[in-house]
């Protein structure tokens, strides 16, 4: 699978029900294995007392890849 495949689907927390984001990257590690997705938050997810607008989910909080969605489990 391709990234630009992976940026096309909505990633949604199992946890909550909500729309983390879109996928704007991969995390690698330094052999070259991929280790999670680099997500930019939606604008309700942004506090207005941080600078931070993406997340890194892990590759072990990745429940499902579907084929328009990913599910993950993230607690905040």
């Amino acid at each position: 699978m391709r990234l630009s495949e992976l940026q096309n689907k909505t990633v949604v927390n199992l946890n909550d029900g909500k729309n983390i984001g879109n996928i704007i990257d991969l995390s690698v590690d330094e052999e070259g294995k991929t280790t999670g997705l680099i997500v930019e938050k939606k604008r309700f997810l942004i506090s207005f007392f941080t600078s931070n607008k993406e997340t890194v989910i892990k590759w072990n909080q990745i429940e499902k890849i579907g084929e328009d969605v990913i599910l993950v489990r993230v607690v905040y």
